[in-house]
């Protein structure tokens, strides 16, 4: 009943394919798993052949992005729900799939299961990502309740293939970031709203400072661009909590972009070498926005 998909892009996902062939033996009801490569290095391809045996494995010759692979899985996928995982996912539940197979007697649309990080303080270079994983991203089930649209992810949820069919990812969207704020919205534009539950993933791959500020300034560059397309939807600047800001002192954009022009390359450097404040970091996110609102 279950098709799991995992987009593969230079990453070892041993850990999680081997679980996940483990979990799909185990039950009780039908289920596949599909990998498709978004055209890696050859290192990694050589890993992920190794259990072409044991799934349905694709390879890419040319680089698609986030999107539009995300899409690609509806030509693959055999059962009525897909099951989207990003590679660098752990699991952390032995039920992990039985968790999801029990709600489809109730016939879900779409459901994000969350994802959490490592207990442990990681310090130095990926101090940053960490701390704004375990503040921003890591939300319980009940607290992703409250706001469900805006607190849907794409590296832990379940879709039907019926509706993923009729809502598909901005294939335009080629950079990291904030693909899923769009689908999020295109979602609650069809009064489509997300079921959220305690099945998390754990997050694998803790990004050094650099690495993460460079997917920061993608995903910006991505929200912006979403927002001139949208910028007169309501629940857009609803759902995201930097266009909420924005719109309150874009007003002060003359006086305000010659200021973040000087400060934040200051913010850049401290951000990069060891300052975890997630206000700085939400700061620099603003200042970098209004910059491609110039």
């Amino acid at each position: 009943m279950i098709s799991v998909c995992i987009p593969l892009f230079n990453f070892d996902a041993s850990p999680l394919i081997r679980e996940l062939i483990k979990q799909i033996d185990q039950l009780d009801q039908p289920a596949e798993l599909i990998l498709i490569d978004d055209a890696s290095e050859e290192k990694y391809r050589e890993i992920y052949r190794t259990f072409a045996d044991s799934c349905r494995y694709i390879e890419l010759e040319k680089n698609v992005g986030r999107a539009k692979i995300r899409n690609l899985f509806l030509q693959y996928a055999s059962y009525p729900y897909l099951l989207f995982l990003d590679c660098d996912a752990l699991i952390i539940s032995d039920q992990f799939l039985e968790q999801y197979l029990n709600l489809l007697d109730s016939k879900p649309q779409i459901v994000c299961g969350g994802r959490v990080y490592p207990p442990q303080l990681l310090k130095g270079n990926k101090k940053l990502r960490w701390k704004y994983g375990h503040r921003v991203e890591s939300e319980p089930a009940w607290k992703r309740k409250e706001n469900p649209n805006s607190s849907f992810m794409t590296n832990n949820f379940l879709i039907s293939k019926a509706l993923l069919e009729q809502v598909q990812f901005d294939e335009q969207l080629t950079q990291y970031g904030h693909e899923d704020t769009l689908f999020g919205l295109q979602l609650l534009e069809r009064g489509v709203q997300i079921l959220h539950i305690e099945n998390p993933i754990l997050n694998g791959d803790i990004e050094t400072n650099p690495v993460f500020l460079e997917k920061t300034k993608q995903g910006v560059e991505n929200l912006y661009q979403i927002y001139l397309k949208n910028k007169d939807n309501p629940h857009l600047v609803e759902q995201v909590r930097l266009l909420r800001v924005y719109e309150k002192v874009k007003k002060w954009k003359f006086i305000l972009n010659p200021i973040g022009s000087i400060i934040n390359p200051l913010l850049l450097f401290l951000l990069k070498n060891g300052n975890s404040s997630i206000f700085l970091f939400n700061l620099y996110k603003l200042f970098l926005f209004m910059q491609q609102s110039k």
